[in-house]
């Protein structure tokens, strides 16, 4: 175990930056390095310098004469110059801790570039910023292609998703109604000194104050109540399974929804598909905290034929994989990891999948797709698409909205954006097939 936070902290960013892990995975490894005391330190280093990354680096260039060699020096003046601007950390103390991080790292050789680079932030911090500021990139943290995109797609929501997407989300919980009501338990929480208040466009939701860990939540580990973002529980609202139906849960992992489908309708045959064996063993962890069931595939979702046995489902979920630009407040390293040319293989992935699901769907049947991406060419244009060149499916999403006080109704499906105070970005298009 090492005491220097900074190093650790360093080290997850430079994976980031190559593009070698994702904090999920990156962090909890790093976690174990650290003494329990800095590790509250080490995710604000390695979430706030990924959030902030984009903005980070442009003032690193104009610091910096060549970008350094090694990528663990770059990490380390990004994690300076955040500690600098968006901590309360001392100037001196974050200077020094950085550089002493350095030597942690064997990089003494880089200890002079690195405190004259942060040194020299710290005395021209306004002008720096003032001959920055012009700089998309720079007001929004987020990367060009990305804020280029966004604001293209929604000119007049742009600035609104850019300030949702740099604050902290909230911690959402979805009351199981199947054990208690929603009414009920915010009176356990308010008992155990908890503040929470209702969703405002999930019946089931609540939002809490201030997070908490998930063992000071009463009934947690019973079943009672799971952390999930309020956009997100709309998915079992609006697939609605009835009594006896068979329903699959495409792309699972990690199973809320899963559950929540489970809750809602404890009679349904469910079957919970994941391409990944260690994340299906996630869902059936949280099935069992809730006392539920379900058919667990370990299998490609585009690739029925491998797995499906021939029974036509009821319902479908396809949560699809997307570039998750609904949840980068969660996930600030997707402003790292994703690349422009990732949207157009997510939208052929997309397509594909929904292709090869729609065989499984029994006629008369609705299958709901959904993501937690708020850029059309995942979202509108994939399911416009797919309705257009495919004769027995249709757009049923107008007849859930009328009076729904969430979303904006898309050519195809309706489109949730990220609020600082509520629900991730999310999309979503049910879909009709004909009988």
């Amino acid at each position: 175990m090492t005491n220097d936070v900074r190093a650790e902290a360093a080290r997850v960013l430079a994976a980031l930056l190559q593009s070698q892990g994702s904090l999920s995975r990156l962090l909890p490894r790093a976690e174990e390095k650290v003494a329990e005391r800095d590790r509250a330190l080490l995710r604000e280093l390695c979430y706030g310098g990924a959030r902030t990354a984009p903005r980070l680096q442009l003032q690193a260039n104009k610091l910096l004469r060549k970008p350094p060699a090694d990528i663990e020096v770059e990490a380390l003046i990004l994690l300076g110059l955040y500690q600098l601007e968006y901590t309360r950390i001392p100037d001196h103390a974050a200077i020094s801790a950085t550089v002493n991080a350095a030597r942690a790292l064997k990089l003494d050789r880089a200890t002079g570039v690195i405190n004259g680079v942060l040194r020299n932030a710290q005395r021209s911090r306004e002008q720096l910023q003032r001959k920055l500021s012009g700089n998309p990139q720079f007001s929004s943290m987020h990367p060009s292609w990305l804020q280029r995109r966004i604001k293209a797609a929604w000119p007049e929501r742009a600035a609104d998703i850019f300030r949702a997407n740099n604050t902290n989300p909230p911690m959402t919980l979805r009351v199981n109604n199947a054990r208690v009501s929603r009414e009920d338990y915010l009176q356990q929480l308010d008992a155990a000194d908890i503040a929470a208040r209702p969703s405002a466009i999930s019946p089931v939701g609540l939002v809490l104050d201030e997070a908490r860990a998930v063992n000071e939540l009463p009934g947690f580990a019973d079943g009672l109540v799971s952390v999930q973002d309020e956009s997100a529980q709309l998915a079992a609202l609006l697939l609605a399974p009835r009594n006896g139906e068979r329903v699959l849960d495409a792309c699972a992992a990690p199973g809320g929804k899963s559950c929540h489908l489970l809750e809602q309708q404890p009679s349904i045959r469910l079957s919970a598909l994941d391409i990944e064996e260690v994340r299906l063993d996630r869902v059936a962890e949280n099935l069992e905290r809730i006392g539920a069931e379900a058919e667990l595939i370990c299998a490609d979702a585009a690739e029925a034929d491998a797995w499906w046995d021939g029974q036509p489902f009821d319902r479908i979920l396809l949560d699809a994989p997307c570039s998750a630009t609904g949840v980068i407040r969660r996930n600030p390293d997707i402003k790292l990891l994703r690349r422009e040319a990732d949207i157009a293989e997510l939208a052929e992935l997309q397509a594909r999948i929904l292709r090869a699901l729609w065989k499984l769907l029994r006629p008369g049947g609705s299958l709901l797709y959904a993501t937690c991406s708020i850029l059309p060419a995942e979202n509108a244009e994939v399911v416009a698409r797919f309705v257009a060149e495919t004769g027995d499916a249709s757009d049923n999403t107008p007849q859930l909205l009328n009076d729904a006080p969430w979303g904006e109704p898309q050519a195809a499906g309706v489109q949730l954006f990220p609020q600082p105070d509520g629900g991730d970005g999310f999309y979503y298009a049910l879909l009709g097939k004909a009988e």
